[in-house]
């Protein structure tokens, strides 16, 4: 079986990862006639079109995108992605994200972005579902915190989790904006995020990777 792939791209105001999944050899089922070869993208935060434009002149095209939570960093490259595809991508988003994704104050883009950006998912995640796309299996961990409906990607085969702004390398993501609660996200993290090995490689939404077994043991603001 090929092995699964992730590449990353840091945009936008505040450096965001954005994260593109695939597996090494799969190609388009759709369109026997192209070679392409299908991603899920996490999280496009800002310049869709660039982001489009980029993972086209590398032979993939964008399968499904994914979001760990709505805040403004977070969507803000969808649009343009949505734009500039003559593919029908569906965006899939946690449920309990529903009033950022539709209320610009809430997902802080008039506040930090300078102009109001939504979104409407076509397809709304909950907690412990699986979601099958580009060949590759990503579960749903809810990990309320960061934002009311925040959620991370645990992709088991490759050992690896997608963790959005719920934990980083030594910190944790921030709980003072909307729906966001310090107490809340710091269980989140104790009792979903913990429990998975701890060889486990961590990609952040911010700054660079780490593992659960450091995090348990180094992370000040969870001991």
């Amino acid at each position: 079986m090929q092995e699964i792939q992730i590449g990353r791209m840091i945009l936008g105001p505040v450096g965001t990862n954005s994260y593109y999944v695939y597996r090494d050899g799969q190609k388009d089922t759709k369109d026997s006639s192209q070679e392409r070869t299908p991603v899920v993208l996490i999280d496009p935060p800002d310049a869709g079109e660039r982001i489009y434009d980029a993972l086209r002149e590398r032979g993939f095209f964008i399968e499904r995108i994914l979001l760990t939570h709505a805040h403004f960093d977070h969507i803000g490259g969808i649009a343009g992605i949505l734009s500039r595809s003559d593919d029908k991508i569906p965006v899939a988003a946690p449920e309990a994200e529903k009033s950022l994704c539709e209320d610009p104050e809430l997902n802080c883009s008039l506040s930090m972005g300078g102009h109001g950006v939504t979104v409407r998912p076509d397809i709304w995640l909950h907690d412990g579902e699986t979601v099958e796309a580009a060949g590759v299996t990503l579960q749903v961990i809810a990990t309320p915190g960061h934002t009311v409906g925040s959620c991370c990607f645990y992709i088991g085969e490759a050992g690896v989790l997608i963790s959005g702004d719920t934990l980083f390398a030594g910190s944790v993501g921030r709980a003072d904006l909307p729906t966001g609660s310090m107490s809340t996200l710091v269980r989140s993290i104790k009792e979903k995020l913990f429990d998975l090995p701890d060889e486990t490689l961590v990609l952040p939404g911010h700054g660079e990777e780490t593992t659960i077994g450091d995090e348990k043991r180094y992370n000040p603001f969870i001991q």
